[in-house]
């Protein structure tokens, strides 16, 4: 540890000790101790930036390593991965993080400005720049700097427009998670034509349906107000379009939008005697009285599925496909989402929805999509299994061992939804 971070973990442990009463800290001293407290941070940081430099030499999976150190997930380690790269190739922030004079942020920033570049000749330019950059992180704040990093993006991309045009389809997504208040959310992002269809179409949605009256539950505050209307004509483009059929023809296919529930009753945990866990495909939870009313009126269909530690007791359609289908039926997936809350590798907080269905013993290698061969895995991890040497065995009861290249083991029990 730098003489100068002693000093300032000295000086912080002192605000540890009882207030003075007379005289109170001016706001001067607690002013520098705030400064104190992100300097130690960036301090912090930076080591972490080199531990995980050396983990990544060590190790095939150093994210695993990271989640487990700071009881996180995986995907959220992956985080500190990206800023070790960014410290190893951005000259001078490693030293400028050290003492202080930048913070964690400013880092993070530069590794999501890089994210927007193509890998290679136009990172390494972005990277070339870093002593510019770093004076300018320097004397900035956080947003400052993002806005700067912006504007080297758009200059390291100028050309006649097309070429961005063609970086920015590339960079089109669309992700969907649930928040802590239990709202379903979806943030996407898409290229500036693709951007003007979909706004317009639901600027048009919005005044065809809301222009004489909105709904009563609908906010007053103006901003507030367009927001919500303009989930609710989103939502019924969608609702439309699903009635209509893909081929725009008359409302033939309802019946594919009515939602489906799975059942899970598991019967070696505590609420196994009769009590199903429900399983909507999202990580949502809708009030019992509601299922049962759409249940009812025939606006959802439900699904038991029965496990026993690891083990189908009772799935409704046909689990095992042998050689004549390559990919997982919907009723093999059902399954699999009875027994799995997400990726099968431990420390993976992937949902299931987004997991890809595995053959243990490959497909091209003579496998059978039988559901004693199928697990679900995340995209990042299929790939290490057909990419990075990883072996994966599923014995009994579903306990599964992964064999990584090194001849370290991973192991899980058997899969358990109610575990997490």
């Amino acid at each position: 540890m730098t003489l100068g971070i002693v000093e300032r973990v000295e000086r912080l442990e002192s605000f540890r000790r009882p207030v003075p009463t007379t005289p109170p800290r001016s706001e001067s001293v607690l002013r520098a101790g705030l400064c104190d407290v992100q300097a130690v941070r960036s301090w912090a940081a930076a080591v972490e930036a080199r531990i995980v430099s050396q983990l990544q030499a060590v190790t095939p999976l150093p994210e695993a390593t990271i989640a487990a150190a700071a009881r996180s997930s995986v995907n959220t380690a992956s985080t500190t991965t990206e800023r070790s790269a960014t410290l190893n190739a951005a000259d001078g922030f490693d030293a400028a993080l050290v003492d202080g004079s930048i913070l964690t942020g400013h880092v993070d920033e530069l590794t999501k400005a890089a994210k927007k570049l193509d890998a290679g000749e136009q990172r390494d330019e972005l990277f070339g720049r870093a002593e510019a950059l770093l004076a300018d992180a320097a004397q900035s704040t956080i947003g400052q700097f993002r806005r700067t990093l912006a504007r080297e993006v758009k200059h390291i991309q100028a050309d006649d427009g097309m070429e961005r045009l063609r970086r920015q389809r590339r960079a089109t997504t669309l992700a969907t998670w649930t928040d802590d208040d239990g709202m379903w959310n979806l943030r996407a992002k898409f290229d500036p034509l693709t951007g003007l269809k979909v706004s317009t179409t639901i600027d048009r949605t919005l005044r065809a349906l809301f222009a004489e009256r909105v709904p009563d539950d609908c906010p007053t505050e103006p901003i507030e107000k367009q927001k919500h209307l303009r989930a609710l004509a989103l939502a019924r483009l969608v609702d439309d379009s699903l009635d209509r059929g893909h081929d725009g023809a008359a409302p033939s296919r309802r019946r594919s939008r009515v939602p489906e529930f799975v059942a899970v009753i598991d019967v070696d945990q505590p609420n196994g005697c009769g009590e199903a866990t429900i399983d909507w495909g999202l990580d949502v939870e809708i009030p019992s009285r509601i299922v049962a009313e759409l249940t009812e009126a025939g606006a959802a269909e439900t699904r038991a599925v029965v496990v026993r530690n690891g083990v189908i007791i009772h799935a409704p359609g046909e689990m095992n496909l042998g050689r004549s289908k390559r990919q997982a039926s919907a009723d093999q997936r059902r399954a699999l989402r009875g027994l799995y809350r997400g990726c099968a590798v431990p420390g993976c907080s992937t949902h299931f929805d987004r997991c890809k269905i595995h053959h243990i013993v490959w497909w091209s290698r003579g496998g059978h999509t039988d559901l004693d061969n199928l697990i679900p895995v995340c995209v990042h991890h299929h790939h290490k299994i057909h990419d990075a040497g990883w072996n994966i065995e599923l014995g009994h009861e579903r306990h599964l061992v992964i064999t990584l290249p090194d001849g370290t083991t991973m192991m899980n029990g058997p899969p358990t939804r109610l575990a997490g």
